[in-house]
């Protein structure tokens, strides 16, 4: 049975459409949260098998989508290098299964890129910005007390595009806290926190933004996730960390 246009502009068309979308997401984060316990489950089956001493990559999708791994092997980086990110992931996860996407490892090097998820008033309300760095401060304290021979980089937070020619509403709602403005303030916050502890702060962000600061569209997936391509750019600019010219 067809739905007339006339009932779709009604408000009972309306509150219907948004009971239906509160039911989508809340049955797609159930999904995630399941996927993110599993994830970390097998992380610590295989960090009984890895090689300590290696290269760690870790954080939420945005690490857990870069193709690290291939690019550092194409580049000959000679040590073990692994990839901790859980798409996701926020500061409290990463807290709860920190032994599995950092300690266990007992890393040389760690870069780490954790924060992004807890960006939103939704969860968090007006308070998020203290939240996110209250935990950021306790990540790097426990990595200082459980694993002081590693050196941490504290990786600047990507830019965003909020005006994607693809983009939705939805899509756009769901970052809408991860303004220019916000994103700047964090990694000022994230920067004094490495300083705090002897780490590095590292911007590898340099060709990723457009005229107006935003993500390139040729690299962008939904205006917060990147392709390869991005990743390629940001590989470049980690180089120097990894011990590789340019």
């Amino acid at each position: 049975m067809a739905i007339s246009e006339e009932f779709k502009k009604s408000p009972e068309y309306q509150e219907l459409t948004q009971e239906m979308t509160r039911q989508f997401m809340e049955g797609m984060m159930e999904r995630m949260k399941e996927e993110q316990v599993n994830k970390a489950k097998n992380f610590k089956t295989l960090n009984t098998h890895a090689v300590k001493g290696g290269l760690l990559f870790t954080g939420s999708s945005l690490m857990e989508q870069f193709p690290i791994c291939e690019m550092a092997m194409s580049a000959g980086v000679k040590e073990p290098v692994y990839n901790r990110g859980i798409g996701g992931t926020t500061t409290d996860d990463f807290i709860r299964e920190i032994d599995a996407v950092l300690l266990d490892l007992e890393p040389s090097k760690v870069f780490i890129n954790i924060g992004t998820n807890d960006m939103t008033e939704s969860v968090y309300g007006d308070g998020w910005k203290d939240h996110l760095e209250a935990n950021y401060d306790l990540i790097l304290k426990t990595a200082k007390e459980k694993i002081p021979q590693a050196e941490i980089y504290c990786m600047a937070f990507y830019p965003v595009n909020h005006h994607l020619p693809w983009s939705t509403p939805e899509q756009s709602a769901w970052f809408k806290e991860r303004t220019q403005e916000n994103l700047a303030e964090m990694n000022s916050r994230v920067k004094a926190l490495a300083e705090k502890y002897g780490y590095h702060y590292i911007d590898v962000n340099e060709g990723l933004t457009d005229e107006n600061g935003e993500q390139k569209q040729e690299f962008a997936i939904d205006g917060v996730h990147m392709l390869a391509a991005g990743y390629e750019v940001v590989f470049q600019n980690l180089k120097p960390y990894l011990g590789i010219e340019k």
